[in-house]
């Protein structure tokens, strides 16, 4: 079994565990508590539908890259895209309500998005550089 073909994968759960933990941590002290059990999507959730999307993006650069080595750029691009709509459909419910919570809901979840959108962008680059 050829474990450098998953590297990527297994780095983005690495990573996925570990920003969840350090996330947990720092949102305990920043969140109120009440604001944070009423988010309308729970932070694992979060973390958990990321890195799913962030396996499946990974998955399909290293697919592109074996046969269209060229277009790995233009995937990323298109990909990322397509992430940014999904994400966006789940971001329609925090964006209309108008609660106390909104503004840390919204900052939670973008913060989450940013933290797996670099994990994407340093493994596309790795991918690029034939260093997966």
């Amino acid at each position: 079994m050829n474990l450098k073909k998953y590297n990527s994968l297994f780095k983005i759960l690495i990573a996925a565990i570990i920003g969840l933990i350090i996330h947990k941590v720092i949102s305990h002290f920043i969140i109120p508590k009440e604001f944070e059990e009423n988010f309308i999507y729970s932070t694992p959730l979060l973390y958990v539908l990321f890195a799913l999307l962030s396996v499946v993006i990974v998955s399909l650069l290293a697919k592109v890259k074996e046969t269209a080595e060229n277009s790995v750029g233009y995937a990323f691009l298109a990909f990322t895209t397509l992430k940014m709509a999904i994400a966006y459909a789940f971001l329609r419910p925090i964006i209309h309500a108008h609660l106390p919570k909104t503004p840390s809901e919204k900052l939670n979840f973008f913060a989450i998005f940013i933290y797996f959108l670099a994990i994407e962008t340093y493994l596309t680059i790795r991918i690029l550089n034939n260093k997966q």
